[in-house]
């Protein structure tokens, strides 16, 4: 299911998106802001794992024997 969300952009913003959509042939705004949205949530994804990387690294991190030791 969708949900609809407005957002407010200044003018300068806003013709910033609509030059990009037009270029790289978005079909709307909608499309181009969930793209938007998923890049950063990759993003943010990318970087949990490089963090968890380095704390393995480090030593930090813990070998797990089963899902239990989860918790």
């Amino acid at each position: 299911m969708r949900e609809i969300i407005n957002i407010s952009l200044p003018e300068e913003l806003n013709k910033a998106v609509e030059k990009t959509i037009k270029k790289e042939h978005y079909a709307t705004k909608s499309e181009f802001f969930r793209e938007i949205i998923r890049m950063w949530l990759e993003g943010k994804i990318l970087r949990e794992l490089a963090e968890s990387r380095k704390e393995l690294v480090l030593g930090k991190g813990k070998i797990l024997k089963s899902l239990r030791n989860l918790r």
